[in-house]
């Protein structure tokens, strides 16, 4: 593995949720003025909300309401949470985006968190995983890259980041022991991942409650990334790193986007020095109107902005986890 200079992990696998900034006067040139420009501009209400509660000392509770408005009476959310998927029904892929929103807020717990595993137990496949989309989505547009089948199966895509949220904010419920053996046996036989199925690993793994396991899984996972070249590890030379067969030619991985705070098992695959390069590289990505680029696949427009202002967050909060200045 890559030596690193990383801290070692909290004996918890709970990291703290760090408390929001307090309010102050922004410097306009600053990438932080700059993203408020951009969400305020372009994002939802959601998005905007978020970004007033990690970067503007706004409270969680106008957060929660503005995801309420997404929430379906099966317990599941819908209404193109995720902006690749859209139409009313509650599909899986939005229950991870609507966790990652509680889990933000520090919310992600009690009866919010019994009501979605009360959905997630109703969609799940008899081994206890979820499927990307289920087939109540036909009709409404996707994306080309999330089609919709009349029977899917589970996969480590969407059950891997459900569960390691979950088991983050220690929620227990019965389906869950069937989706984290699921899990298990997902990670740890990926031999040819593609770097989705990487990421979801890492969400799982990162909270697994098994330490031991989950860091021998990691390390395996790691040298699987480094031999099969799914991370750039010099931005400045693309071309060794080609995106995976079936990506727009923009999709590549980089160190940042397997290891989004340095708590994460995935920190420990790369050096200091690509590490470093990698935030480098994203802190420049930053746009002239202040968002972020987005690097998959565009295939309509609302969708494609909508997503924007999620990576731009998703950026933001990157590089404030390894102390990159943004004010």
């Amino acid at each position: 593995m890559a030596e690193t200079g990383a801290s070692p992990l909290p004996a918890s696998p709970l990291p703290a949720i760090p408390p929001p900034a307090t309010p102050h006067t922004p410097d306009p040139r600053a990438p932080l003025a700059r993203a408020e420009h951009f969400v305020w501009l372009t994002a939802r209400v959601l998005e905007q909300r978020l970004f007033a509660y990690h970067f503007r000392g706004g409270d969680p509770g106008p957060v929660e309401t503005a995801l309420e408005a997404y929430r379906n009476e099966d317990g599941g959310y819908g209404h193109a949470l995720e902006p690749d998927l859209r139409g009313p029904v509650s599909q899986p892929l939005h229950t991870v985006s609507a966790l990652r929103v509680l889990d933000a807020v520090g919310h992600c717990g009690g009866q919010r968190a019994e009501r979605v595993c009360r959905y997630l137990t109703s969609v799940s496949t008899p081994d206890g995983a979820l499927p990307v989309i289920r087939a109540s989505g036909h009709g409404y547009p996707a994306a080309p890259f999330v089609p919709v089948v009349a029977d899917p199966p589970g996969e480590l895509l969407v059950t891997g980041p459900v569960v390691g949220l979950l088991h983050r904010n220690e929620v227990w419920h019965a389906w869950l022991f069937r989706a984290t053996d699921f899990c298990w046996q997902a990670a740890e036989s990926l031999a040819a991942p593609q770097p989705d199925e990487v990421e979801a690993a890492v969400a799982f793994l990162d909270t697994a409650p098994d330490r031991p396991r989950a860091r021998a899984a990691a390390d395996r996972l790691g040298r699987l990334v480094r031999e099969q070249r799914l991370a750039v590890l010099d931005p400045g030379d693309l071309d060794t790193c080609p995106a995976p067969p079936g990506h727009a030619r923009g999709e590549r991985r980089f160190p940042h986007d397997y290891a989004r705070d340095p708590r994460s098992l995935a920190r420990a695959w790369f050096t200091d020095d690509e590490m470093a390069r990698s935030l480098d590289f994203l802190a420049a990505e930053q746009e002239d109107d202040g968002g972020w680029p987005v690097r998959r696949r565009r295939w309509a427009p609302a969708p494609a902005l909508e997503v924007r202002a999620r990576v731009t967050l998703e950026a933001l909060c990157t590089l404030r986890a390894y102390g990159r200045p943004l004010d």
